[in-house]
């Protein structure tokens, strides 16, 4: 809990991260968070100089989010199984109860532009280092 404001704050879920990736309900179906060309909404390999770049320094997504494709791969909370969709409730999934790695969604600047589309999944350990990481929190309701 932050002290200063009394608000919870949380990881997104994986089917939170996607939800808001896409644009929720103002989505128009792009590829990628904002538009079918990722030079226009996210930091990939190809035009991010080998590091990671400003926040917001791109075009936002429907719901006015930057940096949802690319830039730095976005801790979820879920908890990683590559088959989990194929069985899982179709409302606001949860993900698996448990496994030995966790989600991670967006893309990077180290990463080709196919893995920064919004449907794309990845996976690291919490324990591993990698310099192309970051999160992203809700606002925890109550």
């Amino acid at each position: 809990m932050s002290e200063s404001t009394g608000k919870n704050y949380r990881l997104p879920t994986d089917a939170e991260w996607e939800f808001a990736a896409r644009g929720g309900k103002k989505s128009k179906g792009y590829t990628y968070a904002g538009s079918n060309d990722l030079d226009q909404v996210g930091w990939h390999n190809n035009n991010a100089g080998g590091q990671t770049q400003a926040c917001g320094s791109k075009k936002p997504n429907e719901l006015g989010l930057y940096d949802m494709s690319g830039n730095v791969w976005e801790w979820c909370s879920d908890w990683y199984d590559a088959s989990y969709y194929s069985n899982s409730p179709s409302t606001n999934p949860q993900g698996p109860s448990e496994g030995s790695v966790h989600v991670l969604r967006g893309g990077s600047w180290s990463y080709l532009p196919d893995d920064c589309r919004v449907a794309n999944r990845n996976n690291f350990f919490r324990t591993q280092e990698y310099r192309g990481g970051g999160f992203r929190v809700v606002l925890q309701s109550k």
